[in-house]
């Protein structure tokens, strides 16, 4: 997608949001959401004072490498919110280099969320390979981005040597307990392991059907100028035109545009 002017951009896209707030900034227990196809063409609210978004891509599964129709404009949409954008990668029976390193290559080249900005690998089903899943993590930080392994504890140590990756990269670690709504994370249910940077802490996010996490070292500011949303690392088409959407007002709008207002 080029960059478009303000008016263009929204009128085309059949976007506007308000931001809840002004810009927000990293810090150690902010919570965000992570959104994939199923989470809408914009992504669905959490609390508003969630801080970041993680928005799947696509990925390898069983068939081959699939895209997320989704991706861009969630990534858009959380920028516009004043929220910092990150991206994960579906990883399933990637256990050769050649298709690592085509998945990799596929992926990297449609990143929208700024260089220095986490690019996890989700690893929940198939098959795996620590040595490829290694490579993979290297190849994702070599390109200037900030690699993470997703998964549950019991499936990321059952398929991995685990303490192998943790030594040189953080951990965006599921584990929910009893997995009622909640709108915070339950400590009592934390799944400790080494190096876990993230913690995906239910899966009934507030009203439900919602991821939530809590990042636990201040990690989801990487990208940002100081953890600020509004001032990423680099720009791509999908920040561009949620820059541009977030710094439209209210009054800015005229007859004749197509608006969605969200958020606020």
């Amino acid at each position: 997608m080029k960059k478009l002017i303000k008016k263009a951009a929204i009128g085309m896209v059949a976007f506007f949001v308000v931001a809840a707030s002004g810009p927000v900034f990293a810090a150690v227990g902010d919570q965000g959401v992570d959104w994939s196809v199923y989470n809408d063409t914009y992504g669905k609210s959490g609390l508003p004072t969630d801080k970041f978004v993680i928005s799947q891509i696509g990925g390898h599964n069983k068939y081959g490498i699939y895209w997320q129709s989704t991706y861009p404009t969630q990534v858009q949409s959380s920028i516009a919110q004043g929220k910092r954008a990150h991206t994960y990668i579906w990883w399933e029976d990637v256990i050769d280099y050649s298709t690592a390193k085509t998945v990799m290559d596929t992926m990297l080249a449609k990143i929208q969320t700024p260089k220095g900005s986490i690019v996890a690998l989700d690893a929940e089903f198939g098959m795996q390979s620590t040595d490829v899943t290694l490579w993979a993590l290297k190849y994702i930080k070599d390109h200037g981005y900030t690699p993470l392994l997703y998964g549950y504890k019991s499936y990321l140590t059952d398929n991995f040597f685990l303490d192998k990756i943790v030594k040189n990269y953080g951990l965006w670690m599921a584990g929910y307990g009893w997995n009622t709504i909640k709108s915070a994370p339950d400590y009592s249910d934390f799944p400790s392991y080494d190096n876990i940077q993230i913690w995906q802490f239910t899966s009934n996010y507030v009203n439900g059907e919602l991821d939530g996490n809590v990042d636990l070292t201040g990690i989801t500011d990487k990208g940002y100028e100081d953890g600020n949303a509004t001032k990423p690392d680099t720009a791509t088409p999908a920040i561009e035109n949620g820059k541009e959407a977030n710094e439209v007002k209210g009054n800015d709008v005229e007859v004749g545009m197509t608006v969605k207002v969200n958020f606020g």
